[in-house]
């Protein structure tokens, strides 16, 4: 199962305050790899659709909210792979335009409610609903889990086949935007301790993203850092205004729910010298941006 999407540009990240700071940037766009099948979501696909594959099951069945990327990208690569897909919804029956496309591309929706959704992780929960789709692949939240990390080693060989074009040798380190903590930690596996990856939460710690990263990757190798700014997808006019500065000085298109709260947070690491100067980063854009519509 795979839809031959390209790999992902490694561009320039040009910025003031990097520049200043004497820090080199580049930006991994996941964003452009698919208009559907954008961001990190197909590297965390990949492996639970080959599992799905190899034990014969007809599709996948996984949890998201409203404006969820990852039921967006699983529900596009089942219309175009031709296997069933069917989403758990956090809440209450509402239209958005995300859930509008995951109707429209051929996806089963089920609304859970809120405690309903809550109770995602407990022990059981997935037994009436394997009874109900006896013939789907359960996929946790977000595409996470061990499969959903051993997708995402992937983009560590995307970027080192890129670097020449860069003119560089190597690079520092990896900064990128965390939700379930899946491609963090499939980074932290493919380098083995070699580069540090930075990771900026856009849920608070209560969400348990330190626990599902330690139990993936373990506690060496990474640092986690609060960007969430009090709650998942809460945004405020000092980080609206911060992303629409850095879109228009970068060229590169931002969302407030992930990328620009990662951004923000590196922001803040410059600002305090937390990185020193001829630093070389990844910064992984992992797309998000169909979420943000009809949000703004």
């Amino acid at each position: 199962m795979n839809p031959n999407l390209p790999p992902a540009p490694l561009q320039r990240l040009h910025l003031s305050w990097l520049s200043a700071a004497g820090i080199e940037a580049a930006i991994l766009r996941l964003d452009l790899i698919d208009p559907l099948i954008s961001g990190n979501k197909w590297f965390k696909l990949q492996h639970h659709l080959l599992a799905a594959q190899a034990a014969g099951h007809e599709g996948l069945i996984s949890l998201g909210g409203a404006h969820s990327n990852h039921l967006h990208a699983l529900a596009a690569a089942g219309k175009r792979l031709g296997f069933a897909t069917v989403g758990l919804l956090r809440g209450h029956p509402l239209q958005t335009p995300t859930v509008i496309d995951l109707q429209t591309m051929g996806m089963t929706l089920h609304w859970l409610g809120y405690q309903g959704y809550r109770e995602r992780y407990a022990p059981g929960f997935w037994e009436p609903w394997q009874a109900r789709y006896p013939t789907l692949l359960p996929v946790p939240e977000g595409g996470g889990g061990v499969l959903g990390a051993q997708g995402c080693a992937a983009l560590l060989e995307q970027v080192n086949a890129q670097l020449p074009a860069l003119e560089w040798a190597d690079f520092d380190g990896w900064w990128l935007p965390v939700g379930t903590g899946t491609t963090l930690a499939g980074l932290v596996l493919a380098e083995r301790g070699r580069r540090w990856v930075h990771g900026a939460m856009a849920v608070p710690s209560r969400h348990g993203v330190h626990e599902q990263v330690i139990a993936l990757c373990g506690t060496q190798g990474y640092s986690l850092i609060d960007a969430s700014r009090g709650g998942f997808a809460k945004t405020d006019d000092r980080l609206l205004a911060f992303m629409r500065q850095a879109g228009e000085e970068s060229g590169v298109p931002l969302e407030p729910v992930y990328t620009a709260k990662a951004l923000w947070a590196l922001h803040e690491a410059v600002e305090r010298g937390a990185l020193k100067r001829g630093t070389r980063l990844v910064f992984v854009h992992t797309g998000g941006l169909q979420g943000w519509r009809g949000s703004h």
